[in-house]
């Protein structure tokens, strides 16, 4: 059989983020107000997990509202028009239906249309996993601007009495424009899971039987095993920092920003002993006040240390997503 020489896309040689949008949830929630039920306090919760305040978003505001303001602030600042965006990818684990996508919707609203549009269950790896995707997209010419959101309402899937993980849980959208660039902007990502940890976080009840427990099982809420989680976390996803930073062929010390996964300030500090981190090194904390948002945690940390810190305009980040899965993704960035 003779063979036909199929025309294959060429992309651009490197990619790079080009801007970051974020939104918040519009309250503010204490650690007083959530610590009855769990039957804690505003101490204990500090002591354990570093959030004073998270973000949460009310009622008539959804997921899917945050990812359009934030991917909206990202392609303003960007300097790009919405109809050039090729792909819309959306991280989520809190889509309120299990489809359509929540990118599908997204792309519309921000006038993407006719994006190729999905949805990344990978939970609070998925912003990483997006960024990989959309770097191989724009170097393989499959698109030339890629439009990579983490969004969560986590407020929707937790139980106020659950003390392993629903204290920790805010709302909120992240959003990064990817695209061509004259200069190497992401490094190869080192992206993996390991199934065998697959009920180490998770819900606690599967929809079906919710549907047949006829009013004795309640609505399914995330839920996790702290110290499995913890370990694993602490002592795997350090080296698979390490890793990222042998990919990226630099040393901790050329870094100007250590953005990992907001999910706990006792696991952000032993990473940064593991790693070495010198003082130079910048380490996102958005944890503080906006709490544990999976996948939107990384973009939304991004963004607020470029604000607080522009001159790390132009400067390494290595960034860090790690979640239920447990599946974890990591990658140094120039940042925007």
């Amino acid at each position: 059989m003779t063979h036909v020489n199929l025309k294959q896309s060429e992309g651009a040689k490197y990619s790079r983020i080009y801007a970051m949008g974020a939104a918040r949830g519009d309250l503010t929630v204490t650690n007083d107000d959530i610590a009855g039920p769990i039957e804690s306090s505003d101490e204990w919760i500090r002591q354990r997990t570093g959030v004073i305040t998270r973000k949460r978003a009310s009622k008539n505001i959804t997921a899917a509202d945050l990812a359009t303001e934030a991917a909206k602030e990202a392609i303003a600042k960007a300097g790009i028009k919405p109809e050039e965006i090729d792909v819309v990818l959306i991280s989520t684990i809190s889509n309120s239906v299990q489809t359509p996508s929540m990118a599908a919707l997204v792309a519309d609203r921000v006038g993407a249309n006719p994006a190729a549009a999905y949805d990344i269950s990978a939970a609070c790896a998925g912003y990483t996993y997006g960024i990989a995707q959309a770097d191989s997209f724009v170097r393989s010419g499959l698109a030339k601007y890629v439009l990579v959101i983490g969004a969560e309402k986590l407020s929707e899937i937790i139980e106020p009495t659950d003390r392993t993980i629903s204290f920790l849980l805010g709302d909120g959208a992240g959003a990064a424009v990817v695209g061509p660039s004259d200069f190497p902007g992401i490094s190869k990502s080192v992206w993996g899971s390991d199934g065998s940890k697959w009920d180490a976080v998770g819900m606690n009840h599967t929809m079906i039987e919710y549907r047949d427990g006829h009013g004795e099982v309640a609505w399914p809420t995330l839920r996790q095993e702290g110290q499995t989680v913890f370990r694993w976390a602490v002592w795997e996803m350090a080296k698979v920092a390490q890793k990222a930073l042998e990919e990226a062929g630099i040393t901790s010390d050329q870094l100007a920003a250590f953005i990992p996964h907001q999910a706990n300030m006792r696991i952000i500090d032993e990473f940064a002993k593991q790693l070495k981190l010198p003082e130079s090194v910048v380490i996102a904390k958005d944890i503080e006040t906006t709490g544990n948002t999976s996948a939107a945690s990384i973009p939304l940390a991004t963004h607020r240390l470029l604000e607080e810190h522009p001159e790390l305009s132009g400067g390494l980040a290595l960034e860090i997503g790690f979640g239920a899965g447990l599946v974890y993704g990591a990658q140094v960035v120039v940042l925007p």
